[in-house]
């Protein structure tokens, strides 16, 4: 399981030498959990010591959420007397979200369909 945090680390800093050195607006572990992605998505099978690792990280996945909770108790104040434009940020930022996906997929599907 050591090998496969060792991996899982090593994108991260893969991703983060990029996004600093590209000076990129993306965060590090998101290019290297992209790159994470592309290996995994040209290899055969996933190996072992990923998959492990990857189960271990899983079944602890509601520790992640703690210091969201923290900051919630803590700035609460602030979110009582900013309630609405939080509201209304986030229904506008998913129905976009919901809108871009959209239209992805309905440009996947129809580039499929000219490829048939």
């Amino acid at each position: 399981m050591i090998e496969g945090f060792t991996i899982f680390l090593a994108f991260q800093l893969a991703g983060e030498l990029v996004a600093r050195g590209l000076e990129l607006p993306v965060p590090g572990p998101v290019i290297g959990l992209l790159f994470l992605f592309l290996v995994l998505w040209f290899r055969s099978a996933t190996p072992a010591n990923l998959t492990d690792a990857a189960s271990a990280l899983h079944s602890h996945l509601s520790l992640l959420f703690v210091p969201a909770g923290v900051g919630v108790m803590l700035y609460s104040p602030a979110l009582a007397r900013e309630w609405l434009v939080i509201l209304v940020s986030v229904v506008i930022s998913t129905l976009i979200g919901l809108g871009v996906t959209v239209w992805v997929l309905k440009a996947l599907v129809e580039n499929e369909d000219e490829r048939q």
